[in-house]
């Protein structure tokens, strides 16, 4: 970009002569007889055009900008053209204050991009035009970095570095070239030898002195040394992520490095330029792994395999995984750099090599090197060219790299994945922009947003009115529990106790006796129902307490299906004899069943645990099971247990009955936790992003306003907030979005993506017809409507989107639930993704659950292995002993033994 600039003073052009000194930007100031500065941009290398964008002061940009009618300069020649500008940079205000400076922008976060871009696209209005329709974004940051060292007292050269990585912040999301810092050239440092490292311009890196114990003491420079391969040494500050390499030693060509564990396809160590996008499916399809869902592998085998901590690792560590077991992949773009730059099993070390020399050390361990078309970031993967042939390279010819487009209005961080072909990825991306969770420095533990715990309130509240009439009383106990305490149920520690997380420590010191942390409460709560309960008069106990709990999960971590923290409601109640206590069974668990299919729109299947997976020292479990189509899975959606009296045995728990009889209580305990939130986006959430059911939606209703030059705010925003308020009365959870610092587009992308299940728009012709425009989210269904019965028929409406929100996925449901006698069919039907209801030889046959899911596994992984902590198995197991049982023909055998079958019993692979 080339500016020419006339000044009205030889302050500003001081000003606008440093400030474009600082962006390295070519320009041309003069000073000039003019009442505002005039501002000439050429701006074809940044939008394509040959044509030059004349603007007579600034004047004219802010009137497109925020239809002001007058004329205000950012550069003002007066205080009221000062005055005037004002209302320009306050609309700016909220979205560039934290962007600006830029102090911490390594740990950005795309929605802090996304609040400015909301912000220019408001101004812009439908189009991307600014001045006399010719000129595009470029010219908005023209403006905005002319504006930050106008101000008086700028600091001229932080304002400069702030203004250039804003640049590079913003512009590969507008698609507009970046603005390069300029080239220095690299001299060889003082006493450097030839070939030495260049020292980095700009950061903290300095070449390793050829002289240092470094190059001895490090494996991997010992063995570059042994094998004459020609490197250099950068020594710097620990550099724990690309971002910090590249903050340590600037402009220079940085790898980042991944350590990737599949349950089916073994250890991958992947090596990519710094701002490649090393999505794990491109990798996956390039080297045509079928069914592969790599992980990020654990830091015990990454040290174990490759001799590298967490942050430390370069594709140089292959030499320590001397059997092999860890596939090298390469990003083909490293291949176009000179040198590319990587950690030795060291972060506060970079090795400088060439390409074509780290393939040969990699070769020469004994790995061989899969080379993989990684994207840049924010372009989409290279594909085949229709015809094309492999060459001699064994590559096929590729089309060059698309970018990817967004729609007008559209918010940039729509989702990356799809739904049916991408399911993990795609359910990351939705509970994340969507704006449920945060992630924690923990890992397994989560921050749940408003969004999400507005949907947890509204579970929490419909129950708590559920358990009142029942006679239960909501209660509250400690989250620590001793070793002793814990233990004393044999049974029911060995369930927990690989997951118990405890307290050994109380500052310096070390505790007597080591503290749990609540994994269940059976052994908080029932040392004090032995001091509560004396006489048949003090039952029934029923109790009820939220609360969270921690289960230090080894497997997988998923946010809301499997943390180590999660939120639940837990019921524990007390009784004379079985009966009542299978009563209260009974009636928790239609409550679970209430949940899910009323408020969540989720049909389940109820019934009987085996007793292989049954509660840990329980008597009985009853369950509700969930289906997710997208991922063919079950998942368990709650239980309900009749503990029996093993607990009142184990905590000396007994009353007299009414006979004067010493007697021991019947218990249950039964709970749901935030889990439900995640089945909940699972099954109804889509390609865009949330679907959210009308009973638990924090917002069920969202009201986006239209504002042309036709009709203002003065005369649109009065008309909303009367709908906003009839909505309200109607007993609507409602909201009209009046920012202006967003279009309605964006508005209409960032409330679908939070899946509020109903929007009304409102234009000009809208208002003048008294009418609305009425849009569903779950099905797209769109209809005009009167306002003034509004009210009424969004109530009609909500109610039928609950309804048909259920009725889809329970068609869905059944429609992959499969009836199968013979083993041959079992697994087939697995791997279709289907629950499958098979004859059963009963409880007393467990050996035979077992082989099972065995022989499933093998047959389903076909000599492939398994990781024994995998969480998502394709293992098949019981479900439940549905309490719906069809007809069981007299003689019928089970499927898997052949032994007479008692029941009828649900088979899946589950969460």
């Amino acid at each position: 970009m080339t500016l020419s600039i006339v000044s009205p003073n030889a302050s500003c052009s001081a000003i606008l002569s440093s400030f474009a000194s600082l962006l390295n930007l070519p320009v041309s100031v003069a000073e000039g007889a003019v009442p505002t500065p005039q501002l000439l941009a050429a701006v074809s290398s940044l939008s394509g055009k040959t044509d030059t964008v004349s603007i007579a002061g600034w004047s004219p940009v802010l009137s497109h900008l925020c239809s002001l009618t007058s004329t205000p300069a950012l550069l003002p020649s007066n205080a009221a053209e000062a005055a005037a500008a004002d209302g320009f940079v306050s609309s700016f205000s909220n979205s560039l204050s934290p962007l600006l400076p830029l102090d911490t922008l390594p740990a950005y976060h795309a929605s802090v991009v996304s609040e400015l871009l909301g912000s220019l696209q408001s101004h812009l209005g439908a189009r991307t035009y600014l001045a006399d329709a010719r000129g595009s974004y470029a010219d908005v940051f023209a403006v905005l970095s002319l504006h930050q060292v106008s101000l008086k007292g700028a600091d001229l050269a932080k304002a400069g570095e702030n203004v250039r990585r804003f640049y590079n912040t913003v512009a590969p999301l507008l698609k507009v070239p970046v603005i390069e810092e300029k080239e220095k050239e690299e001299k060889p440092a003082k006493g450097a030898a030839k070939g030495g490292a260049p020292a980095a311009a700009g950061g903290s890196a300095a070449p390793l002195a050829e002289d240092s114990p470094l190059r001895s003491s490090n494996a991997i420079l010992a063995s570059l040394a042994a094998q004459k391969m020609p490197h250099s040494v950068l020594s710097h500050a620990a550099a724990f992520t690309s971002d910090e390499l590249n903050a340590a030693a600037p402009g220079l060509s940085h790898t980042k490095n991944l350590f990737l564990k599949d349950k089916k396809h073994g250890y991958f160590m992947v090596t990519a330029l710094h701002d490649s996008d090393t999505n794990a499916k491109i990798m996956t399809k390039a080297m045509g792994l079928t069914g592969a869902n790599p992980r990020m592998g654990s830091e015990d085998d990454l040290l174990k395999l490759l001799g590298a901590k967490k942050g430390m690792l370069g594709p140089m560590c292959v030499s320590c995984d001397a059997e092999s077991k860890v596939r090298f992949v390469l990003d083909s773009r490293l291949l176009d750099c000179a040198t590319v730059y990587s950690h030795p099993s060291d972060n506060t070390l970079s090795v400088g090599m060439s390409p074509e020399h780290v393939k040969q050390f990699v070769e020469a361990t004994g790995h061989e090197v899969a080379v993989v078309d990684f994207p840049l970031k924010g372009e989409a993967a290279a594909a085949p060219a229709k015809g094309a042939e492999k060459g001699k390279g064994g590559k096929a010819a590729k089309e060059a790299p698309k970018k990817k487009q967004t729609k007008d209005g559209e918010t940039l961080l729509k989702l990356q994945y799809k739904k049916m072909s991408e399911f993990h990825d795609w359910y990351s991306d939705v509970i994340t922009l969507s704006e449920m969770i945060s992630y924690y420095d923990i890992s397994g533990c989560y921050i749940l947003r408003p969004w999400s715990y507005k949907i947890w309130d509204s579970i929490q509240n419909w129950f708590n009115g559920k358990l009142e009439p029942m006679g239960v009383e909501n209660a509250y106990f400690p989250l620590f529990v001793s070793k002793s305490r814990l233990e004393k149920e044999k049974d029911h520690v060995e369930g927990f106790a690989p997951e118990v997380a405890w307290v050994t420590k109380s500052g310096d010191g070390d505790l007597v006796e080591h503290i749990a942390i609540r994994p269940t409460s059976e052994t908080i709560m029932y040392p004090a129902f032995k001091d509560w309960i004396r006489s048949h008069r003090d039952l029934p106990l029923k109790l009820n307490q939220w609360s969270n709990v921690v289960r230090w999960e080894f497997k997988n971590p998923t946010p809301f299906l499997r943390s180590r923290e999660f939120l639940w409601q837990e019921g524990h109640t007390a009784h004379e004899s079985y009966e009542d206590a299978d009563k209260m069974v009974m009636e928790a668990l239609e409550l679970y069943r209430g949940v899910y299919e009323d408020l969540l729109a989720i049909p389940v299947v109820r019934g009987y645990k085996t007793e292989k997976e049954r509660f840990a020292g329980g008597y009985m479990t009853t369950t509700c099971e969930a289906y997710i189509p997208a991922s063919g899975r079950a998942i368990q959606g709650a239980t309900s247990h009749n503990l029996g009296q093993n607990f009142g045995k184990m905590f000396d728990i007994n009353f007299q009955d009414k006979d004067g009889k010493t007697a021991i209580p019947w218990q249950t305990s039964w709970g749901i936790t935030t889990r439900t939130i995640g089945v909940m986006v699972m099954v109804h959430g889509d390609d865009t992003g949330l679907v959210l059911p009308p009973k638990v939606a924090p917002l069920q209703v969202v009201i986006v306003d239209v504002v042309s030059k036709k009709m203002g705010k003065d005369v649109i925003q009065p008309y909303c907030r009367e709908v906003e308020a009839n909505l309200k009365a109607a007993g609507i959870r409602v909201k009209y979005d009046d920012r202006l610092i967003y279009t309605s587009g964006w508005k209409y992308n960032h409330w679908e993506q939070k899946g509020v299940p109903i929007r009304v728009e409102v234009g000009p012709r809208d208002v003048e017809s008294k009418q609305c425009r009425v849009c569903v989210r779950h099905d797209g269904e769109k209809y005009d409507f009167p306002v003034a019965d509004l009210g009424p028929e969004l109530v009609r409406k909500l109610e039928d989107i609950q309804q048909k929100m259920f009725l889809k996925i329970k068609k869905e449901r059944d429609e992959h639930l499969i009836t199968v006698t013979e083993w041959k069919d079992f697994t087939p039907n697995l791997e279709k993704g289907n629950l499958i209801l098979t004859p059963w030889c009963g409880g007393d046959n467990q050996e035979w659950e077992e082989w099972v899911k065995d022989k499933s596994k093998e047959e389903a992984l076909a000599g492939a292995t398994e990781e024994a902590t995998c969480a998502t198995s394709v293992a098949g197991k019981t479900l439940c002993i549905p309490f719906e049982q069809p007809d069981l023909p007299e003689g019928t055998k089970c499927f898997a033994s052949g032994l007479p079958a008692k029941c009828w019993v649900l088979w899946g692979r589950s969460y």
